[in-house]
C-alpha cells in the first residue's frame, strides 16, 4: 500500500518543530527504511533457494576462501556478526547439506566450516538470481550506486569497519 505522501518527509517536518538535526534524522531514517526494503527483497529472492541473505553471505565467504573453509571465528570477523550468529548460520547451512563442520587440523579449539559441492552449486544459482534482480537496487543507475557506496564509506570507516 502506497501512501499519498512521504512519511519520512513528514517525520522530518515534525522533528524540525521540536529539535535540530533534521538532515541527519531524515538521512538515517531513509537509510534504515531502504535497508528494510532491500533485505526484504533479497530474502524473497533467496527464499526459493532455502537461504536468507545472511546465510548467502556466509556461503559466498566460504566460496571466496582459498580452501573453501574457514574457522567460525574468522567467519564472524569477516561477516561482522556475533559468534553466536555465525554458529546459528553454519548450523542451518550444515543441516541443509551446504556446509560441513570439522575440527581445525592445527587448532584443537577451533571449528572449520567447509562449503560442500552442493553449497557451491547453490551459490552460483542464487547469485545469478540476485544479479538478475540488480540486488534489489535496480531503481539506481550504476553512477548512483558508485555514489552511494562512496557516500557510505566514511560512515563505515568512522565506525571502525575497516
Amino acid at each position: 500500500m502506497s501512501l499519498p505522501f512521504d512519511p519520512i518527509d513528514e517525520a522530518a517536518r515534525q522533528w524540525g518543530k521540536r529539535w535540530e538535526g533534521v538532515p541527519a534524522m531524515h538521512a538515517v531514517t531513509s537509510l534504515m527504511r531502504v535497508q528494510q526494503l532491500v533485505i526484504g527483497r533479497l530474502d524473497a529472492i533467496l527464499k526459493p533457494h532455502g537461504l536468507t541473505f545472511a546465510r548467502y553471505e556466509a556461503l559466498v565467504l566460504l566460496t571466496f576462501s582459498s580452501r573453501g573453509s574457514l574457522p567460525l571465528g574468522k567467519m564472524g570477523e569477516r561477516l561482522q556478526v556475533h559468534p553466536t550468529s555465525v554458529t546459528s548460520i553454519v548450523r542451518r547451512l550444515e543441516s541443509a547439506g551446504l556446509v560441513t563442520r570439522r575440527a581445525h587440523p592445527d587448532d584443537g579449539r577451533a571449528v572449520l566450516a567447509e562449503i560442500t559441492a552442493g553449497g557451491r552449486e547453490l551459490v552460483e544459482r542464487a547469485t545469478r538470481d540476485l544479479i538478475d534482480a540488480d540486488f534489489a537496487l535496480g531503481a539506481l543507475s550504476e553512477d548512483d550506486l558508485e555514489t552511494l557506496s562512496a557516500l557510505l564509506t566514511p560512515v563505515r570507516k568512522a565506525a571502525g569497519d575497516f
